[in-house]
């Protein structure tokens, strides 16, 4: 199944997790769109530098840490995302209650092991 995915935190470092995720997302056939700090191309998707209103995202996944995330908290919630995926060191309890109170899935777990599990 398709899940439009945003990775927020997007690098175009090849040893991030957030570009091998991206790498891993495009491989695995799901749309995906990325926002990071420097703009740039990862295996074809585009990361972008602003908060832009992207369309139909299913999932958003997480490589922000905590004290980076409150300028997301509004534009993550307007997106309405089926769910929110923190991966290791993006836990953010603060953020699961706004999430939750919008109705959005939390879910603290790994991009990466949950597409190599099929459990995406």
């Amino acid at each position: 199944m398709k899940k439009k995915t945003l990775v927020l935190g997007a690098s175009l470092k090849p040893n991030r997790y957030s570009n091998i995720a991206i790498n891993r997302l495009v491989s695995n056939n799901q749309p995906t769109v990325a926002i990071g700090l420097r703009e740039g191309t990862v295996n074809g998707v585009t990361i972008e530098k602003e908060q832009v209103e992207f369309k139909d995202i299913d999932t958003v996944t997480l490589y922000l840490g905590a004290k980076h995330q409150p300028e997301f908290y509004e534009y993550i919630v307007s997106l309405n995302p089926k769910r929110v995926i923190f991966n290791p060191g993006t836990e953010n309890p603060e953020f699961y209650k706004i999430l939750k109170a919008n109705n959005i899935e939390v879910d603290l777990a790994c991009t990466l092991v949950m597409l190599a599990t099929n459990q995406y």
